[in-house]
């Protein structure tokens, strides 16, 4: 669950609390109380509720919850959190009323006075932006669920795209004639990319050395139809067992520098390949010209909405005049 707090929640929290505050009013005027109060118990109370309320969304809830899973210490710091600032309301409260701090209750019915009210006061609040909450991830996840079919669909068929196999059908005849060891070498490269294709077609992750290896199957092809317009380095110097991508990643973007880049005056487009602090770092040079070819529908943003049900990260493009780099989270399931 997203537990940050958004320009609709702000809305919500303003409206709240002007109600609460418009019935805090009401009810002290029918009691007669004193302005002092007014003046004092009411923004108090928002005050330490919206302090408490920012730290379960930002600290308790993310950190205890989500991340560590450590139930234990949730609880302790939710109840001393409650403790702290129900004890000073509380306090306050007391004092406005005219009676002298002196007076102050034993320790232990401050703290138990203290965790009942400030769970009176965020209880409800809290419980509004929990099923809020709840209700905008479920729509939030079943439309790029929706979405992911699609992605999944439309990459699907641009991996077999008729006009891709026609240009290695095409590279491969002019092969058959020039070179045959290099064309039986381009039959067996292509048929490796076809059955991998195949095999994975329903998987959401597939292992990083498995895409690696889909790569350089896939440059050999690129390398072979325009020679050295496109030049390619794989760089992995580290260990990338128990590590995943989304299914296809390498290639979408490999397909992308072909497609929108173009070698001019013997210059040929470079492109970089590499793992590094849980990265997957894409990068290659840019050339002037501008391609004429459609852009890959199920590119970038197809990897975008992969990685919203994939991961908490996000894919990283660094769109420079001379380079273009995309930094791909590496993602580690869970055991």
């Amino acid at each position: 669950m997203n537990t940050k707090l958004y320009k609709s929640d702000l809305h919500l929290l303003i409206v709240y609390f002007s109600v609460a505050s418009l019935l805090n009013i009401l009810d002290y005027k029918s009691r007669d109380l004193k302005l002092l109060e007014y003046i004092v118990d009411i923004p108090s109370t928002i005050i330490f509720t919206i302090c408490i309320i920012l730290i379960f969304m930002y600290i308790l809830i993310p950190k205890f919850i989500i991340e560590s899973k450590n139930y234990v210490l949730f609880i302790i710091l939710s109840v001393l959190t409650l403790i702290i600032f129900g004890t000073i309301d509380d306090t306050l409260g007391f004092w406005s009323s005219g009676h002298p701090l002196s007076k102050l209750p034993s320790w232990d019915r401050i703290i138990i006075n203290g965790i009942y009210t400030a769970a009176n006061n965020v209880g409800l609040i809290l419980g509004i932006l929990f099923t809020k909450k709840f209700y905008e991830g479920r729509n939030e996840f079943l439309s790029i669920e929706k979405q992911q079919k699609e992605n999944e669909l439309k990459l699907l068929r641009s991996q077999i795209d008729p006009h891709f196999l026609f240009n290695n059908l095409n590279t491969l005849d002019s092969l058959i004639d020039s070179d045959t060891t290099k064309a039986k070498e381009y039959i067996n490269r292509l048929s490796l990319i076809y059955r991998y294709l195949i095999r994975t077609k329903d998987a959401e992750v597939m292992e990083l050395f498995k895409e690696i290896e889909l790569a350089e199957n896939y440059i050999y092809l690129i390398e072979t139809r325009f020679g050295n317009d496109y030049q390619f380095n794989i760089e992995i110097n580290t260990d990338v067992k128990n590590q995943f991508i989304p299914t296809g990643a390498i290639q979408t973007l490999l397909e992308n520098v072909v497609k929108h880049n173009k070698a001019q005056n013997n210059q040929p487009i470079k492109t970089s390949i590499a793992v590094n602090n849980g990265w997957l770092i894409i990068t290659n040079t840019k050339s002037n010209t501008v391609s004429n070819q459609e852009s890959f529908g199920t590119g970038l943003e197809n990897l975008k909405s992969r990685y919203k049900l994939l991961s908490d990260q996000q894919i990283q493009i660094h769109n420079m005049d001379k380079k273009f780099e995309v930094f791909i989270p590496i993602i580690k399931l869970s055991e």
